[in-house]
Parts: C-alpha cells; sequence; structure tokens
C-alpha cells in the first residue's frame, strides 16, 4: 500500500490518540511544570504510596528480586505486594523510566499516559467492533478515559485509571468463538485476563461481574442464537480458564496464603454507591464544585454523571431498544449492576441509613469478593453508557441527537485534579549521606514513621530512594490480629503510639523509663540503624520526644540524626 494511503487510514486514528493525550495532561496540569514539587491535595497518601510502587517495580528489575513481595517497607516482616495493588503490570515495564527519571515524573507519565490509553483501547474497541462512525467511537471512548469517576480516581490512585484492558476483555468476551477460533480467542482472552490480574484485581473481578450480566442478558434476550454459539463459547471460556489458571494460579496463591496475607476487608464491604450520585456533578468536572462532597458525602465518586448525562443515559436505553440487541443489552446490564453497587446498606444524600441494600445477603468476609467495594461496580455503568453513546451517536441520523449527547457529556469535561506544593526530599537522602549509617541487613527509621495518619513524606524518601534502604511500618494493607486486611501492620509500634500522641496534644509527653525501654525494644527489632528526622522547626516537638529516648540529636546536613547503641 502507498504510504499516502496507509497514513489516511491511520490519520484519524492518530489524532484521537493525540486528543486523548491532550485530555491526559490537561487533568494533570497542576503537575505538569514541576511534577516532583506537587502532590495530591485530596488523596496524597495514595498518591506517594504509588510514587513508591514505581520505585518497587524498579528495585525488583534492578536487583532482580521478587516483585510479589517487598521488605522495603514494614521491615522486617515486608508487605504482600498481591494484597496490594501492586499495579506490576505497569510498575515493571516503567523501571527504565523510574530508574532514570524518578518515580514523581514516572507517576505523571503514567496517569497522562493511563487516561489517554483507556480512551483510545475504548475507541479502538468501538470503531473495530460496534460502530462504523470514528466520531460516535471517539466521543464514547472520551467518555470512557476521562467519565466522572475516572477522573476522581486520578486524584491518587492510578490502578483506577489504569483501564485499557478493560474494553480488550469485554471485546473478547462478546465475540468467543465467534468466527470458530475458539482456541485463539481463549488464548488471547487468557493472557488478556492474566495481564489485567497485576493491574486491578478488583476491576477484573467488577469486569466479570458485567460480563456475567451481560452474557445471561443475552442468552434471555437471544436464546436460540446464544444456543448456536454456546459451544465455540463454551470451549473458548475452557481455554481462558486453562491460560488464566496456569499463569495467575501462584500469584493469587501468594496472595491469600502468603506471606503476610489475608482474606478479606470487611470495611470496604459496606461501601456502596449514593443513588443521588448519579445525578450530581462530580468536584473535578465544569460543573462541578466541592460543595457536591458536602452534599453527597466525601465518597470515591465512581459514578456522579450528573443528571443530564443520567437522564439521557436512560432516554438511549429506550430510543434503542428495539434498533440495537446490544443496546439492550447495555441497558439491562447498567441497570442491574448499577442496582448492585448500591452495596449491602442503602446510602441516600451522604448519610447511611438503615436499610437493607440489593448486597445484604453478602458475607463481609467472603473471600475473594470481601475484597470487593460495591461503590466500584458502578464501573460497569460507565462501560454500557459508553456503548450507548457510541449507538446513539451513530443512529441518531437528525443532528438534535448528537447535540443531546455532546450537551449531556459537556458539564462533565474534566478539569485539572487539584494539588498542594510538595516538599523535595532531604539533601541527606537525595545525597546519599544516609548509606554510611545504613549498613546490610539494617533499616533506616524516620520520624515519624509513615502511616495512614503522619509520615507521608517519609514514605516519599524511601520512593525517592528507589527503595535501597528499608523503613519499619508503613502505608499498605496488611493483616490485622484476627487476619482480616486493615491498613499498616497488626500492631503500631509504641514509637508511633508517643508520635500520634504529641501530634494530637501539641506538648511533649514525659517519657518513663517504660516508655524509653519499649522505644529502643521496637528500634532493635527492626534492626534500626540510624533515626532521621527533617531539620524543621515544626518538627520541635518530635525531636525532643526522640531525645528523651536516645539523647541530643546530631544534625547531618538538613535532618537530625540518632545512632542507637547496642
Amino acid at each position: 500500500m502507498p504510504a499516502p494511503s496507509r497514513w489516511r487510514r491511520v490519520r484519524p486514528h492518530a489524532a484521537a490518540a493525540v486528543v486523548y493525550l491532550g485530555l491526559g495532561v490537561l487533568v494533570m496540569g497542576k503537575y505538569a511544570v514541576d511534577p516532583a514539587g506537587r502532590i495530591s491535595s485530596h488523596l496524597s497518601g495514595d498518591n506517594t504510596w504509588f510514587q513508591w510502587l514505581l520505585s518497587h517495580g524498579a528495585y525488583s528489575v534492578r536487583h532482580l528480586s521478587n516483585p510479589l513481595f517487598s521488605t522495603q517497607q514494614n521491615a522486617p516482616d515486608g508487605v504482600n505486594m498481591m494484597a496490594n495493588t501492586s499495579v506490576l503490570g505497569v510498575t515493571l515495564p516503567m523501571a527504565p523510566v523510574t530508574m532514570l527519571l524518578g518515580p514523581a515524573i514516572g507517576y505523571f507519565i503514567w496517569m497522562v499516559g493511563a487516561c489517554a490509553a483507556t480512551a483510545f483501547s475504548a475507541y479502538w474497541v468501538l470503531q473495530r467492533y460496534l460502530v462504523k462512525s470514528r466520531a460516535a467511537a471517539f466521543v464514547a471512548g472520551a467518555f470512557a478515559g476521562f467519565a466522572p469517576g475516572i477522573i476522581h480516581h486520578a486524584n491518587g490512585q492510578p490502578n483506577f485509571v489504569s483501564n485499557f484492558a478493560l474494553p480488550l476483555i469485554v471485546a473478547r468476551v462478546a465475540r468467543l468463538g465467534i468466527d470458530g477460533r475458539w482456541r485463539r480467542d481463549g488464548l488471547i482472552l487468557g493472557a488478556l485476563v492474566t495481564y489485567q490480574l497485576f493491574i486491578n484485581e478488583e476491576l477484573l473481578l467488577i469486569t466479570a461481574v458485567g460480563s456475567l450480566v451481560l452474557t445471561i442478558a443475552y442468552l434471555a434476550m437471544r436464546p436460540a442464537a446464544a444456543r448456536a454459539r454456546a459451544g465455540a463459547f463454551l470451549r473458548a471460556l475452557g481455554v481462558t480458564a486453562v491460560v488464566a489458571g496456569v499463569l495467575c494460579a501462584y500469584p493469587i496463591w501468594f496472595q491469600f496464603h502468603g506471606p503476610m496475607s489475608f482474606s478479606s476487608m470487611p470495611y470496604f464491604t459496606d461501601w456502596g454507591e449514593d443513588p443521588l450520585a448519579y445525578l450530581t456533578f462530580a468536584r473535578d468536572t465544569l460543573a462541578g464544585t466541592p460543595a457536591s462532597e458536602a452534599t453527597v458525602g466525601r465518597t470515591e465518586q465512581n459514578s456522579y454523571f450528573g443528571w443530564p448525562l443520567t437522564l439521557l443515559a436512560l432516554a438511549l436505553g429506550v430510543l434503542l431498544w428495539r434498533q440495537s440487541i446490544i443496546a439492550r443489552v447495555a441497558a439491562v446490564t447498567a441497570v442491574v449492576v448499577g442496582f448492585l453497587s448500591l452495596g449491602p446498606i442503602l446510602r441516600i444524600g451522604g448519610l447511611v441509613t438503615d436499610t437493607p441494600g440489593p448486597l445484604a445477603m453478602m458475607p463481609k468476609k467472603m473471600p475473594v469478593f470481601g475484597l470487593l467495594m460495591p461503590s466500584r461496580l458502578t464501573f460497569v455503568v460507565i462501560g454500557a453508557i459508553v456503548v450507548l453513546i457510541a449507538l446513539g451517536w451513530e443512529r441518531m441520523r437528525r443532528p438534535y441527537g448528537q447535540v443531546a449527547i455532546a450537551a449531556a457529556l459537556l458539564p462533565i469535561i474534566p478539569t485539572p485534579v487539584p494539588t498542594v506544593p510538595e516538599r523535595p526530599a532531604p539533601e541527606f537522602i537525595t545525597s546519599g549521606a544516609w548509606r554510611p549509617y545504613v549498613t546490610p541487613g539494617h533499616t533506616l527509621v524516620p520520624v515519624p514513621l509513615p502511616d495512614d495518619w503522619r509520615g507521608r513524606e517519609e514514605l516519599g524518601w524511601s520512593a525517592t530512594a528507589l527503595h535501597e534502604f528499608a523503613v519499619p511500618e508503613g502505608y499498605f494493607l496488611g493483616p490485622s490480629l484476627d487476619g482480616h486486611g486493615k491498613m499498616g501492620p497488626a500492631q503500631t509500634g509504641t514509637l508511633t503510639r508517643l508520635v500520634h500522641e504529641t501530634a494530637k496534644s501539641g506538648t511533649v509527653p514525659v517519657l518513663t523509663e517504660a516508655d524509653r525501654a519499649a522505644v529502643r525494644a521496637d528500634v532493635a527489632h527492626w534492626s534500626g540503624a540510624v533515626l532521621v528526622m527533617r531539620a524543621d522547626p515544626f518538627q520541635e516537638p518530635l525531636r525532643k520526644l526522640v531525645e528523651q529516648v536516645y539523647g541530643p540529636a546530631k544534625q547531618d546536613r538538613d535532618v537530625w540524626v540518632w545512632v542507637p547503641t547496642p
């Protein structure tokens, strides 16, 4: 094929990709000038955590260590990375970027690329399998990558933005064995499922729920056609099960039975979607304001389509019902899974009611499903609306139909996610001045220690240093004393307890000999080689606290250090 002809064929796809990248940069615009100097003002802890995960990927590649586990946080017990949305499907391929540019710039590139790649993946699937109109595919693809729920997660959770494999999975499920090539289809789907496991296991489970509902809906609406396809479909599904089973068996076993594993997160299973959220504009959209969080509650904003798009989706479901079996299946899937997303207890207007929800009978500690947050089932609704938008744009022959779709989408165009300045890591860390203090087999003990309340910056030091030193405790999911999941270690140390007391009261407690002995015992258990605190006037109370245990601090560059004596 002559080059000009090939370019004409590729040009629309390239244009779509460029626009999606531009939208990704818009969403992350407040990071763009100085990615290392900004942090999410909404989910700063998660923002730092995912930078730490990028460094974990780089560390695993550089040291050829087991990526499913890390002892560089929560030393000496470590962290089960499979139980912590390790996103190895992104962090391992991005290892060269992280090593070259650092985790903060890597995080910016990741988030921009994830938004754009998700949108383009949906666009490509739609224009290849569903609609002839590239414009229809483009508009629907933009919603897939930049829906309000996706953008809300762009505040610090790229694992819920990196959805580029999901359109490919759903398309492959819908077409399993359709042309008789069931072995190929099963192999491809098995590979896609395996890859998605290493990006976001929860969304893989949610996609499976959505796929099950759409399959049942198709079977109910077209029983004869479904029976005709059943043989090839089931054979392909069997191949998928074998491929994914072989590739995923050990990682899944490790997640639930390996060190630092747990079976469920009971708190997560209560978090259903507020039905009023479907009518509300999300904060990070043209029509949204922070007031939406006060009205409906500071939820994850997984739906937040705004009333125009919610009404449009309902209208498209009705108008396309007779025209398209795919539209009927999408509409039924959206209604069924949207209903399930309300969770076990209804929340209305931001208030938890006493009314049981559709998942009230599901055990909170149920394996696998006990890790699922019901509100996130809304991602299936997003996918169904993507299909309805594409079909509606193409099949509404009169311009007012397309105008109505555009008008409903206009208010939810994303705005840049909010950030605040981020202090650089101390020179003591970035220059490598810590190295003479921390010998192999020992840890650097930052003060405050990282947890889900304080010590976020200190966890960032570990990320900046690309995990070259280990830290105790941390910001992660681990087993509680009863074996179920919780944030942080099963029991925090005395030092963290004293730091919290000091921060809450604003005064330095007078330590007893028992307190001092407990702190020394904790540091010895962690094999702590040095305690490090940023030399900052605001840290004076904490400096005085530590000095009651280890004596006067020594200043080294821009930090205070204490070297425990045996």
